[in-house]
């Protein structure tokens, strides 16, 4: 009765630990900023709709919104509208390109652990996923010798997201010149989910746009501006990308949000300012969860340079999962690492996408839990 696609994709693991929770709880688990969008923004759809903006616009997105986002990263290319496409968030782009980009029996390499759309999405688009490995001991970087070993005449694309989502992992100039080669030597497409662009702690954002001519680039106003929940995103890619893609774009959702897009372009005119202010408490809480978390026993922590998210490996001998549920009854939602992928199980995964107080009572919790697997 049912396609092969729906019946080979599971649902998240991480929608299974979230519906194990009961009344209220500490959330480390979070996959989003825990502020609203800036005033400007909020005031910009109120805005939108009583000036009438809520009919249909155009597929790719308002122009002077495109105009705007091309503007935004000209120091890293000439770029004009024509490069950008508006999508319904970043996960809309992802499954567009997908489309766009795979053919039946294509193989895709894509990060383990990573981000739980990969996979899935290659399957939805006919594609074989095949996944390299990123380790803690290599600050979740790939290595040339783990991607090489995996291509072969089939392979059409690489996915890289960095700043990186389980592991807040953040790739180094050399790193992206290892992988545009590699890409440039095998004609591969690079898929750059780039989601967490700015949200680099200790230098300016390190990028693939600019530096590859068959590049798609994702972003979204999800983290930047703590709009979530608004559903917008977009890409950046040659124009002759940004047609094909454009087209599984139109017949999948006809066009992006218009009150949303004219709040999203207020957003960049005139709230830089807010994306600056999110980042510096998530650098402060960042390093509140690091130095806790190095004070537990049978915890190796890492160091996340972007994101917010911390993915500290268990080192005792308990199954991470166990510790996840037994967290879960006491009140503090995080992810185990296998829900992004085999290489994530020793692992469990924090969002310090929360208040400061939180992540101090949610690390004692964490103690006291794992006490019972020492």
């Amino acid at each position: 009765m049912f396609s092969e696609r729906a019946l080979n994709i599971e649902m998240s693991g991480i929608r299974k630990i979230f519906d194990m929770a009961k009344g209220e709880v500490i959330n480390l688990g979070l996959g989003e900023p825990d502020f609203h969008p800036p005033p400007e923004a909020k005031e910009a759809i109120y805005e939108a709709v009583i000036k009438g903006y809520n009919k249909y616009g155009p597929s790719k997105g308002f122009a002077e919104l495109r105009r705007a986002i091309a503007e935004k990263y000209s120091e890293y290319g000439d770029f004009t509208e024509d490069n950008v496409l508006i999508t319904v968030g970043g996960t809309e782009a992802f499954i567009s390109t997908m489309l766009a980009l795979v053919n039946p029996d294509d193989d895709v390499l894509y990060p383990n652990p990573g981000f739980v759309l990969y996979k899935p999405h290659t399957i939805i688009a006919g594609g074989k996923p095949v996944d390299y490995p990123i380790v803690q001991e290599n600050n979740f970087i790939p290595t040339q010798e783990d991607l090489e070993k995996r291509i072969t005449k089939k392979t059409k694309a690489i996915i890289v997201n960095y700043p990186n989502n389980p592991t807040g992992g953040v790739l180094e100039d050399r790193d992206i010149r290892m992988i545009v080669e590699m890409a440039e030597d095998y004609n591969l497409v690079i898929i750059s989910d780039e989601v967490y662009f700015n949200l680099v702690y200790d230098s300016s954002p390190k990028t693939f746009l600019g530096k590859y001519d068959k590049l798609v680039f994702i972003n979204s106003f999800s983290k930047e501006f703590a709009m979530t929940g608004w559903r917008l995103g977009y890409i950046i890619a040659p124009k002759e990308f940004i047609e094909q893609i454009g087209k599984i774009h139109y017949y999948m959702i006809a066009c992006p949000q218009s009150p949303i897009e004219y709040a999203a372009l207020k957003t960049l005119q005139k709230s830089e300012y807010y994306a600056e202010m999110m980042k510096e408490k998530f650098r402060r809480r960042r390093d509140l969860m690091y130095e806790l978390l190095s004070k537990i026993d049978g915890v190796k922590p890492n160091f996340p340079k972007g994101a917010f998210y911390m993915f500290p490996r268990i080192e005792i001998n308990a199954d991470p999962m166990d510790i996840v549920k037994e967290m879960v009854k006491k009140g503090v939602l995080c992810t185990p690492g296998e829900a992004f992928g085999s290489a994530g199980k020793k692992h469990i995964r924090f969002s310090y996408a929360a208040s400061e107080d939180d992540i101090r009572k949610g690390m004692q919790i964490f103690d006291e839990v794992l006490e019972k697997f020492r």
